[in-house]
């Protein structure tokens, strides 16, 4: 990466005591002899040094980090990892210019209204620009794991699950046009942040409350909080992407509702 910018060790290190000087922070500076040692293998440079080496050879921040830690394994720990509580994800964002796999065509003879393997409905697959994918409305779309203790929409989200969270300015009025006579899955689900934690449920909203319903057959209860203060919307729940794996043992142990 030195030799493709044309500079020599003294010269980055020169560069780093001017880039530390305009943070005002002696970290990011690196030493001629510091700097040979990284190139040998020797030292791990701190996020300081890997700052000031993306800047002076305009890389990336993450091309740099990857040279010493594989990025691409942060969404693999984050799912595995299965933590208890509700809560929303921030996965990593990827360079724009890098390809990613993608379906490009589906087989025409299969439809998708029946249930079958994503690997038998793509008829070919492609290397699709990452920038590309920008063109797609996602700007406001969160994601939100639910808890493998968190029972509270059970079954319809079973602990997990991954969920697709949209922006809902204005809750209340998404709320109220609802039909009462819809189906469970029509009914809008909600994701909420509260002050120890999130909890994704069925809603009402009343005059600065937000009461929070769970499916009949959870083992949760209702559950009131004042709003904003207590309780605030993150977003309406708009797909999920469910761990089709047998709960019914756990949920056999799950705390029940207390009985009156």
């Amino acid at each position: 990466m030195r030799t493709r910018a044309g500079l020599t060790a003294r010269q980055v290190a020169e560069l780093s005591h001017r880039i530390a000087a305009a943070e005002g922070d002696d970290e990011y500076a690196i030493s001629h002899g510091r700097l040979i040692q990284i190139e040998n293998g020797e030292s791990t440079p701190s996020v300081y040094k890997l700052f000031t080496l993306s800047a002076i050879y305009g890389i990336s921040f993450d091309s740099t980090v990857s040279l010493f830690a594989d990025l691409s394994k942060i969404v693999k720990h984050q799912i595995d990892l299965g933590l208890e509580k509700t809560h929303l994800m921030d996965f990593p964002q990827c360079h724009e210019e890098r390809p990613l796999r993608f379906p490009v065509r589906f087989d025409p003879g299969l439809t998708a209204d029946k249930t079958n393997l994503l690997s038998r409905m793509v008829q070919e697959w492609g290397e699709v620009p990452i920038a590309f994918l920008r063109l797609l409305d996602v700007r406001h779309t969160m994601y939100g794991f639910i808890g493998l203790g968190d029972y509270t929409m059970y079954p319809i989200l079973r602990p997990g699950s991954f969920v697709q969270i949209e922006e809902q300015k204005d809750a209340l009025a998404a709320n109220a046009t609802k039909d009462l006579r819809a189906l469970e899955f029509d009914r809008p689900i909600w994701f909420l942040e509260l002050h120890d934690g999130y909890l994704c449920s069925w809603c009402e909203f009343r005059e600065n409350r937000i009461v929070s319903v769970p499916h009949p057959y959870s083992p949760r209860e209702t559950r009131e909080f004042a709003f904003p203060r207590e309780a605030e919307v993150v977003g309406r729940v708009t797909a999920v992407a469910a761990r089709l794996v047998n709960h019914a043992a756990a949920l056999s142990n799950a705390p029940r509702p207390a009985q009156s």
